[in-house]
């Protein structure tokens, strides 16, 4: 040790590795898409917190005298209705915005349950082995036989249209990914010198699993659950286009659907709005989920 060392102490290391969130970043800024997924999705969770505030006019009132108006670009619209008015006279432009609320509600809502469960049930199949995991793991395979729209409407048919029901109906049939993508990271990091540390060392079976495993199982669970959301507000859509999801005049987008059905030919906006809605924001949180693979998980990182 040098002399100019011992008088101000040690060099700091100039390779010291960057802080997690920085690194994060960095590699999920080099992915375009995933930025613009980002963004979109800002903008339309903005949109459904300030729906009150930056909608024109209330989802639900109807106007006699603007039946079918066209948006304002084509000739007989105005500017009162920009997007154009439904077959009530409701403004489509509020309806959007309002529908944003339900679109992500559903998308949140079946998300944290279907991850609440799926994390449980697989970290209960992962640590407990035997006739348990066979048992959890056969009813997941039951359930994935069936074909996921299907399922859901059979579940809704059972338990009676709504948004609720519809949300659990969603919920049940994209749980068995969550068990299993659970289980199959307890099964890995089980296998690992700290867990094995971990219970040398006097850790309990829960401590084991939700302080010590289930962490270091949330990547893949992060990039699931961002790609789950796309899934659910589509299954849900589809659920209320079918008249079992929210319904009417709730502002939902399947709904939408559902009710400008017969005027596909007469007023393409009644149909074509809501549906580029579900697009923009299913494509943008199926490309936040692409970008937080690539961010997370490290044999993707360049």
């Amino acid at each position: 040790m040098t002399e100019a060392t011992l008088e101000t102490g040690p060099v700091p290391a100039s390779g010291a590795p960057p802080h997690p969130i920085v690194e994060f970043w960095r590699y999920f800024r080099g992915n375009p898409g995933a930025v613009g997924g980002l963004v979109v999705i800002l903008a339309v969770l903005l949109l459904a917190v300030f729906a009150d505030v930056v909608a024109p006019h209330s989802p639900v009132v109807t106007d006699q005298n603007a039946f079918l108006k066209p948006p304002v670009w084509q000739e007989g619209g105005s500017w009162t209705y920009p997007l154009g008015t439904d077959a009530i006279g409701r403004d489509m432009l509020s309806r959007l915005i309002h529908g944003a609320r339900y679109s992500l509600v559903i998308g949140l809502a079946v998300v944290a349950i279907s991850v609440l469960l799926g994390v449980v049930l697989g970290l209960i199949a992962g640590f407990a082995g035997g006739i348990v995991e066979i048992a959890i793991m056969r009813l997941m395979d039951i359930v994935l036989t069936m074909p996921s729209l299907l399922l859901a409407i059979v579940i809704v048919a059972i338990l009676g249209p709504g948004l609720m029901n519809a949300m659990l109906a969603v919920a049940i049939v994209v749980l068995p990914h969550y068990v299993r993508l659970t289980r199959a990271a307890v099964l890995t990091e089980l296998a690992r010198p700290y867990v094995t540390a971990a219970r040398v060392a006097g850790a309990g079976t829960l401590r084991l699993m939700f302080r010590t495993v289930l962490p270091n199982c949330m990547a893949p669970l992060i990039v699931q659950a961002s790609l789950g959301i796309s899934t659910a507000i589509l299954d849900a859509a589809a659920l209320g286009f079918l008249g079992l999801g929210a319904q009417p005049p709730a502002p939902e987008w399947g709904t939408m659907l559902a009710d400008a059905r017969e005027f596909v030919l007469r007023a393409w906006w009644v149909v074509t709005l809501p549906g580029i809605m579900i697009l923009v924001t299913v494509l943008a949180f199926n490309l936040l989920g692409d970008g937080l693979r690539d961010a997370l998980d490290p044999k993707l990182k360049r």
